[in-house]
């Protein structure tokens, strides 16, 4: 898969334009990407990460990397995802960076998304679908959840059994056993819930392109 991760990004490097502030999201296939940013870099301006990770990732390619405060709306925003429908409508959040990456998807006028071909499916939930929530929040937001979806929702730790923290400082939730079939719906009742600071459902906010890695890649 690695293969088609790259050819994903490679592809994607076709939409970034000269002197463009370029949002960069988080992930495997988004390390090509910025891999093959790297070398066209003297022909953008700069970008916005969506995580410490990538900023380390960028910096270390000597990239500028900015605060969106400081730049406003942006043109490009190029990031993966843990799956896609057939509308474009993504989960995200394997990362732990969902929060920040619909921050800079909604300030992006053009959203591309690039994935392997596993990503892909007909009906969103096989893959767990994560939430971000304040510390505090976590057993409340996980009965309302469990109430509101039906899923069992799942308090992700690491391998040592520590809470897995954002980098905004919160916990992830993971809501497993779910068909989400109304996208849409079920991002908005869950982000009413008090304490969750996002879903990483992006169906209001879908992708406007999604490049499937291949050869060739497959544009959506």
């Amino acid at each position: 898969m690695s293969e088609s991760k790259r050819l994903a990004a490679e592809k994607a490097i076709e939409y970034v334009e000269d002197g463009m502030i370029v949002g960069v999201g988080t992930g495997s296939t988004v390390a090509y990407f910025i891999d093959a940013l790297a070398r066209i870099k003297d022909r953008i301006q700069a970008t916005v990460s969506s995580s410490e990770r990538s900023t380390e990732l960028l910096r270390g390619h000597g990239i500028e990397v900015l605060d969106l405060n400081a730049t406003g709306s942006l043109s490009l925003y190029v990031d993966g995802a843990d799956e896609c429908d057939p509308h474009k409508r993504l989960i995200k959040g394997g990362g732990a960076a969902l929060t920040r990456e619909k921050i800079i998807a909604e300030a992006s006028e053009k959203f591309v998304c690039i994935v392997d071909p596993s990503k892909r499916v007909d009906v969103l939930g096989k893959f767990p679908l994560p939430v971000e929530v304040i510390p505090m929040a976590r057993s409340l937001a996980a009965r309302q959840i469990l109430a509101l979806t039906g899923g069992q929702p799942v308090w992700r730790q690491n391998s040592e059994g520590a809470p897995v923290v954002t980098d905004n400082g919160n916990w992830v939730l993971d809501i497993h056993n779910l068909s989400i079939t109304d996208p849409v719906g079920i991002e908005q009742a869950i982000n009413q819930i008090p304490g969750v600071v996002s879903v990483g459902l992006f169906a209001r906010r879908p992708a406007d392109v999604v490049i499937v890695g291949g050869e060739p890649p497959l544009v959506l």
